[in-house]
């Protein structure tokens, strides 16, 4: 099971994922588009990188508004699968925009 971040590590973590944030034991992060279709797609990106690393976000799809939050809850909060998955998932939005 992966070790439990602890508030230093959570917050250097932050540095370099400047869009999440915390919202309790969660890693967060909110995407709009320009339409549900290109919301679904992103979502299904997530959704490919989440397999690969069998680690899965909670998502909340409202129309055109993603909501993706990342926790460990087998360790009870944040862990380095979250912290990379984020990554993945702000590099994939990134290369989504050029």
């Amino acid at each position: 099971m992966p070790t439990k971040l602890d508030p230093s590590q959570i917050q250097a973590a932050l540095a370099d994922l400047p869009d999440w944030h915390l919202e309790g034991a969660e890693l967060v992060q909110s995407f709009t588009f320009t339409d549900f279709l290109q919301a679904i797609a992103f979502v299904n990106q997530v959704a490919a990188l989440a397999e690969a690393a069998a680690h899965h976000p909670d998502i909340d799809i409202r129309y055109n508004h993603v909501r993706l939050a990342l926790t460990t809850h087998d360790a009870g909060g944040l862990t380095e699968n979250d912290t990379h998955l984020a990554k993945s998932i702000t590099t994939t939005k990134q290369s989504n925009q050029h």
